[in-house]
C-alpha cells in the first residue's frame, strides 16, 4: 500500500468571504474522497534548512504519493541547486518549479530564486515578489494560498529558519481544517521560525524533522479511512457525552453549537489521533483530560488578522463613523463592543479605523471610543492584552499604519499606547454571560456561523437590546439578521452592516434579564450598566453640586485636571494666554500659600492644612481653609493632587476694631515684602519651569528623531538578516556542492589510477596541470611540479618533439598517436589529444602513455615464428 494513499476533492472555490466560512472547511471534510487528487505537503524554510530537509526526504520511501512543494528564502542574485542536492538524499523524482507546472503525485518541486509561488487549482504558478527584499514572506504567500486550494488536503510543515515567516500561513491551513507541523527548536539551526509558529498555538504536531514524515502519512491514510465517516452518522449520545466532557472540564457548554461543526472539529481529533471511531474517542477524552483543553481549543478556531474584508473598514471609515459624528455634534464618548475578538486583532482594528475617521473629518467637537472586547479564550486573552504580533504583520498593514500605530520591537511589533488605551480586553460567554449596553457599535463578524438557528434567534435580540438607537451592527460576510428586519435595517447588504431601528423588542425574544450581581462579577469593569442614568449617580452629582465644598484635581505640575464646584472666589483666569496652570489662577493670598505644598503633598501621604488664608476676590476678603492632600488610590489618579477650599465664618471681635499699633504695621508691612519676594521666587520658578518645558520639548523632538533613525535601523537590520539567511542557505548549498565535488575527484582518481595508464594535463601554456601516478615512472615528477613547463621535467623517453606536437594539436586540434622507446627499451604509445572543457572549450592537451611492450614481444615473437615456418 503507499505510504499517502489519498484522494481529495477539487480546489474549494467561491468568494473569499465563503472560503473564510467554517462551513465550508465542513464540507471540504465531508467530501474529502469525492474527486481524485494529490494530497501536497508544503514545507517551509530559511537558515540552517538544507540539513533539516535532507533528513526529512531521507525518510521518504518509493511508494510515496504524496506531493512536496519546498519554499526557501533563496537569494536572488545567485542560482539555487537546492533541486540537485536534494535529489542526492530523496528517492523521489525533485524538480525546480517552472510557471505553470501541474502538481503529480509522488513528486518533490522547489520553488526558485527570487519569485512568489502561489498554487490553483493544482497548478503551481510562479510571480515577481511584490515586496522589497528583505520584507518578501514568500512561505506564508505559498501556505495560503495552499490552504484555499486544498483545504483539508493541505498540510503545513515550518522548519529551522529566523523570523516568523510561515506563521500566517500555518493559521490559514489550519483554519481550512489542515494538518500544521513544526520542527522541534532544540533541533533547529535557527529556531525563530519554528518557535514563532508553536508560540502562536497553530501547531498540531512537534518533532525531529526525520520522524515528521510517519505522522503526515498516519494523516494521510485517515483522511481515507472509511470509518472516520462515522463520525457524521454518530449517535446523539456519544456527541453528548463528549460535550459533557468538556462542559466538566471547561464549564462552557457546546451544545448549541451546529452539529456539522461540532462532528467536523470531532473528526479532525480522531484524525491527528488515529482514532477509528467516536465511542473510542469518548473513552480517549475521559483517560486524557488534556485532550480536552485541545478539543476546546479546536472548537473555538481563533483565526483572524487585521483589517479582513477591507470593504468593511473602509465603509465604517467613510461612511459610518462619520454619520455617528453629525449624529452628535457636541460630542460623546462612543462605546464599542467586539465579542469572540481572539487575539485583539479586529478590536484594534476598529480603534485604528476611528482614529484614522477622525484625521480625516476632523470634528469640531470632542470624539472617543471605548472598546470593549472579548473572548471565551483565555489564553487569546492574554495575547490581546500584551498586543504584540509577528514581524510577518506588514504583509497585512499598510507601511503607513504599521507607523502610525505600532512600535517594533526586538520580539515583532506592538500596539501603540494610544490605540491600546482604546481597548478593554475581558474573558466572557456570550451565550451565558450578560451583555454590554448602551453601544454604538457592536462588531461580531464570523461568530454566528458557528452557532445553530435557535441560538441565532436568541442572540439578534439581544444585540438589537445592547444597542443605541441609530447603533451600528457589522456582521461576518456569511452572516445575516435573519427574520428581524424589523430591528435591523441594512446600511450595506453585501458588507452585512446593518442600523438599528427604534422598535420594542417582545419580551418573549429577550431571553436574557440583566442581573446587576452577575454583571459585576462576570466583569472585571462595570460598563454593563449605563452609571450615568443610575439612581446614585445622579444622586451624587445633586451632592457634589449643592453641598460638597469646591475643590481641583491638579497635576505634579499644578495643571488644573478636574473643577468640582464654584470655585471663582479662589481662582480667576490670568491676563493673556490662556494658562489653567493654579499658581497662574490663584488669588492674591493663595497663590503663596500654595507655593511648594503640592509638591510636599506628592511626597507625604497625610493631607496638609493651610488655615486662616486671606484670599481677596472682587468682592472683599474671605478667610479659607484649604486642605492639599496628594492622591494613592484609585490607580488612574496615583500622582494627582486634590485641593479643597473651606469658607471660615465671619467672627468679629473687638481685636479686630482696634486701632492697629506701630508694631502690627511693621509687620504688616514686612509681610508684604515677604509676599513680594515671593511673588518674585514664584514667578523665576515659573520662568524657570517654562525654561524647562521648552528644553524638554527639544528633548521630545530629538527622541523622536532618534525614534525614527531606529526604525530605519531596525527596517536595515531586518534586510540584513534577510541577506545573511540567503547567504547561510547559499553557503549551504555551496558546501554540499563541494562534498560532491570532492567524491568525484575521488572517484576520478581511483579510476585513473585503475587503468595504470600514465596521463599527463598540460594547460595551453604547456605548463603542467595534473598527472597521474602512473606518470611518475616516466617523467621526474613531484606534486610541486604543477604549473612549471613540460620541458622542465626529465623524462625516460626518447621523444625530444613531444612538446612541439602537444603545440601543433592544441593549434590543429587534430590528435596525434605514435610509438616511442624509453631509455630503458620499454615501447609506449603515445596519444595526445585536445583538453575539453564542459563549455566546448579547449584549453589544453591531454597525453597519455599506453605500455605496449608486452604486445610488441608478442608481435616480435608471432614475426619470429612465421618467418621460421
Amino acid at each position: 500500500m503507499p505510504l499517502f494513499g489519498v484522494q481529495a476533492n477539487p480546489p474549494a472555490s467561491g468568494s473569499p468571504a465563503e472560503l473564510d466560512n467554517l462551513n465550508a472547511t465542513d464540507t471540504l471534510i465531508a467530501d474529502v474522497s469525492a474527486v481524485p487528487a494529490p494530497l501536497i505537503v508544503g514545507i517551509g524554510c530559511s537558515a540552517g534548512g538544507l540539513e533539516a530537509l535532507e533528513a526529512f526526504f531521507s525518510q521518504v520511501g518509493y511508494d510515496c504519493e504524496a506531493s512536496f512543494v519546498v519554499v526557501q528564502h533563496l537569494d536572488p542574485d545567485h542560482e539555487s541547486h537546492l533541486a540537485e542536492i536534494l535529489q542526492h538524499v530523496c528517492v523521489l523524482p525533485v524538480q525546480e518549479i517552472v510557471d505553470k507546472t501541474p502538481v503529480q503525485p509522488g513528486y518533490v518541486y522547489v520553488i526558485p530564486a527570487g519569485t512568489d509561488l502561489s498554487i490553483r487549482h493544482g497548478i503551481l504558478q510562479l510571480s515577481h515578489p511584490s515586496g522589497s527584499r528583505g520584507l518578501r514572506l514568500p512561505i506564508d504567500f505559498f501556505f495560503r494560498s495552499l490552504a484555499d486550494d486544498l483545504g483539508v488536503r493541505a498540510i503545513g510543515v515550518v522548519l529551522s529558519g529566523m523570523g516568523s515567516d510561515g506563521v500566517l500561513g500555518l493559521a490559514a491551513i489550519k483554519a481550512k481544517g489542515g494538518f500544521t507541523l513544526a520542527q522541534l527548536p532544540a533541533s533547529a539551526k535557527a529556531d525563530s521560525m519554528p518557535r514563532s509558529a508553536i508560540e502562536a498555538g497553530i501547531v498540531d504536531l512537534i518533532d525531529l524533522p526525520d520522524a515528521l514524515i510517519e505522522p503526515i502519512g498516519d494523516y494521510a491514510r485517515q483522511l481515507v479511512t472509511p470509518c472516520l465517516h462515522s463520525v457524521a452518522v454518530s449517535s446523539s449520545s456519544e456527541i453528548e457525552q463528549i460535550l459533557d466532557l468538556l462542559r466538566a472540564k471547561t464549564h462552557h457548554d457546546f451544545s448549541q453549537y451546529k452539529p456539522n461543526t461540532l462532528q467536523r472539529r470531532i473528526e479532525r481529533r480522531l484524525v491527528l489521533h488515529q482514532i477509528e471511531s467516536t465511542a473510542a474517542y469518548v473513552d480517549y477524552l475521559r483517560n486524557n483530560p488534556q485532550e480536552c483543553e485541545l478539543l476546546f481549543k479546536e472548537l473555538l478556531i481563533g483565526v483572524t488578522h487585521f483589517f479582513r474584508d477591507p470593504l468593511v473598514w473602509g465603509f465604517l471609515q467613510s461612511i459610518g463613523f462619520p454619520t455617528l459624528f453629525a449624529r452628535h455634534a457636541d460630542g460623546k464618548i462612543f462605546r464599542a463592543w467586539v465579542p469572540a475578538c481572539s487575539s485583539g486583532e479586529e478590536a484594534f482594528t476598529l480603534a485604528m479605523c476611528f482614529v484614522e475617521a477622525l484625521e480625516q473629518g476632523k470634528p469640531s467637537a470632542a470624539f472617543s471610543l471605548q472598546i470593549y472586547a472579548t473572548d471565551l479564550d483565555a489564553d487569546a486573552i492574554d495575547r490581546a492584552r500584551r498586543g504584540l504580533y509577528p514581524a510577518t504583520l506588514y504583509d497585512c498593514i499598510s507601511p503607513e499604519r504599521l507607523k502610525r500605530f505600532f512600535v517594533q520591537e526586538e520580539a515583532g511589533y506592538r500596539i501603540c499606547k494610544e490605540i491600546r488605551a482604546m481597548v478593554i480586553f475581558a474573558q466572557q460567554n456570550i451565550i451565558s454571560d450578560p451583555p454590554f449596553t448602551r453601544l454604538d457599535i457592536l462588531s461580531c463578524r464570523n461568530l454566528l456561523i458557528y452557532f445553530d438557528a435557535q441560538l441565532q434567534r436568541k442572540l439578534l435580540p439581544l444585540f438589537h437590546y445592547a444597542l443605541n438607537d441609530s447603533g451600528l451592527l457589522v456582521l461576518g460576510s456569511s452572516e445575516s439578521i435573519g427574520g428581524f428586519q424589523d430591528l435591523f435595517m441594512p446600511l450595506d447588504q453585501a458588507l452585512r452592516i446593518f442600523l438599528r431601528l427604534k422598535q420594542v423588542v417582545q419580551p418573549s425574544l429577550l431571553s436574557f434579564t440583566p442581573n446587576i450581581k452577575n454583571m459585576r462579577q462576570s466583569h472585571p469593569f462595570p460598563v454593563a450598566l449605563d452609571a450615568h442614568d443610575s439612581l446614585e449617580h445622579l444622586t451624587d452629582q445633586f451632592i457634589q453640586q449643592n453641598y460638597a465644598p469646591p475643590a481641583v484635581l491638579v497635576n505634579a505640575t499644578g495643571d488644573i485636571l478636574y473643577i468640582s464646584g464654584r470655585t471663582g472666589k479662589y481662582l480667576e483666569p490670568a491676563a493673556g494666554k490662556v494658562n489653567i496652570n493654579i499658581h497662574a489662577m490663584a488669588r492674591e493670598g493663595l497663590r503663596e500659600a500654595l507655593t511648594g505644598v503640592i509638591r510636599k503633598a506628592l511626597e507625604h501621604p497625610q493631607p496638609i492644612m493651610l488655615r486662616g488664608l486671606q484670599i481677596k476676590s472682587g468682592v472683599g476678603v474671605t478667610t479659607v481653609n484649604v486642605t492639599v492632600r496628594g492622591i494613592e488610590q484609585p490607580e488612574r489618579l496615583r500622582g494627582r493632587v486634590l485641593i479643597v477650599f473651606y469658607d471660615c465664618p465671619v467672627q468679629t471681635t473687638e481685636l479686630d476694631k482696634a486701632v492697629t499699633t506701630d508694631r502690627e504695621q511693621a509687620l504688616e508691612l514686612e509681610l508684604a515684602q515677604m509676599r513680594a519676594t515671593l511673588q518674585q521666587t514664584h514667578a523665576e520658578m515659573q520662568s524657570g519651569l517654562e525654561e524647562y518645558s521648552a528644553a524638554f520639548e527639544v528633548l521630545q523632538s530629538t527622541n523622536e528623531e532618534l525614534q525614527s533613525t531606529n526604525e530605519e535601523l531596525t527596517t536595515s537590520k531586518e534586510e540584513l538578516q534577510s541577506l545573511n539567511e540567503e547567504m547561510q542557505t547559499v553557503n549551504a548549498e555551496l558546501q554540499a556542492t563541494v562534498d560532491e565535488l570532492n567524491w568525484v575527484r575521488n572517484d576520478m582518481t581511483n579510476l585513473l589510477n585503475s587503468t595504470e595508464i600514465a596521463t599527463i594535463f598540460l594547460d595551453s601554456q604547456m605548463k603542467l596541470r595534473r598527472f597521474t601516478t602512473h606518470a611518475t615512472q616516466l617523467f621526474k615528477l613531484i606534486p610541486r611540479d604543477v604549473g612549471r613547463s613540460l620541458t622542465d621535467i626529465v623524462s625516460e623517453l626518447e621523444y625530444p618533439q613531444l612538446k612541439e606536437d602537444a603545440i601543433e594539436v592544441l593549434r590543429s586540434l587534430v590528435f596525434q598517436e605514435k610509438q616511442v622507446k624509453t631509455i630503458l627499451g620499454r615501447w609506449y604509445r603515445v596519444r595526445i589529444m585536445p583538453y575539453r572543457t564542459l563549455d566546448n572549450v579547449i584549453d589544453g592537451v591531454v597525453i597519455t602513455f599506453i605500455d605496449i611492450a608486452e604486445v610488441s614481444s608478442s608481435l616480435q615473437l608471432i614475426g619470429m615464428n612465421f618467418a621460421s615456418k
